[in-house]
């Protein structure tokens, strides 16, 4: 019998596979059930996924058994991807996986244990952030361990009239080393960089409000952990202003808070969502590997 493995690659691109996409019961976010990442996705059920990925902001794909070669071919559909700054949690062979993990071995923490300690967008740092990010659980803890997701098209599209008016047209200043050295100061995951790697996170500027390239919805695109200050405003206003935006853009109706489960794969969209790790006890272990899509420069 002929599988679609087997088949040539012009044929196993039109292969179609039965799932279903039902969005989650929160302001964002829908499961994909029944698809088998691992196997051929042809060109039909690839344009539904990007579809509802766009329409729901995070996809979570159930039960998906796939190696790490997989997660980087699946990711690379949707665009070249990022490299961390922190190298070192890269997995061994492949630059291109971050390992997030509170797993110490030998003495070494195995992967960046404190990742999303902050509210943030992937990568708002660098002057092409993030279009969007897979997490593919390894190890998960038995309790703790969760990720929460901000609706930042919500969070713009209910801000005040008064706040609207105060961030229209204006541009922010997005830094990696914004808090850098205080997250150094309270775990043991964030290393010392080298030049080389504070020359690869120079500061950028982007808009407040950047409109989506794809749908074109308009979003704050400003974070606690990376924003550092509204470019032309004094000290003290710029600050004022980035805590409203900060406080209004994780309201509770805005939120949807991802439970993992075995196997779970995440894919959110760091142009429309910003995330949180809510915390992991420390005597608990958990892995995920992490992909990182580049996106465009916001405007």
């Amino acid at each position: 019998m002929t599988t679609t493995a087997s088949l040539p690659a012009h044929i196993a691109q039109d292969a179609q596979q039965h799932f279903d996409i039902r969005a989650l019961d929160a302001p964002l976010g829908a499961e994909v059930i029944g698809l088998d990442l691992a196997k051929p996705l042809g060109a039909q059920d690839f344009a539904r996924l990007h579809r509802a990925h766009l329409d729901h902001h995070v996809l979570v794909f159930r039960d998906q058994h796939i190696t790490p070669e997989q997660q980087i071919a699946f990711s690379r559909r949707f665009g070249p991807l990022q490299i961390h700054v922190l190298h070192q949690f890269a997995l061994p062979d492949h630059p291109e996986v971050l390992i997030v993990s509170n797993i110490v071995e030998n003495g070494k923490p195995v992967g960046l244990g404190d990742a999303g300690h902050f509210w943030h967008s992937d990568l708002s740092y660098k002057e092409k952030p993030s279009l969007g990010s897979m997490l593919h659980a390894q190890e998960l803890p038995s309790e703790g361990g969760d990720t929460l997701f901000a609706n930042m098209h919500l969070a713009w599209d209910t801000l005040p009239e008064r706040l609207r008016r105060a961030v229209e047209g204006r541009r922010a200043e997005h830094t990696y080393l914004a808090r850098y050295a205080e997250l150094q100061e309270r775990s043991p995951w964030r290393p010392n960089l080298s030049a080389e790697q504070i020359a690869q996170v120079k500061p950028v500027v982007h808009p407040v409000v950047r409109t989506h390239p794809e749908t074109g919805r308009k979003a704050l695109f400003v974070s606690e952990h990376f924003t550092t200050r509204i470019v032309d405003l004094p000290d003290d206003e710029s600050r004022a202003l980035l805590d409203e935006l900060f406080a209004h853009s994780v309201r509770d109706e805005f939120l949807y808070r991802h439970v993992w489960r075995e196997h779970d794969m995440v894919f959110w969209d760091n142009r429309s969502l910003m995330h949180l790790a809510a915390g992991t006890p420390d005597h608990l272990r958990r892995r995920l590997y992490r992909t990182t899509i580049e996106g465009d420069a916001p405007f």
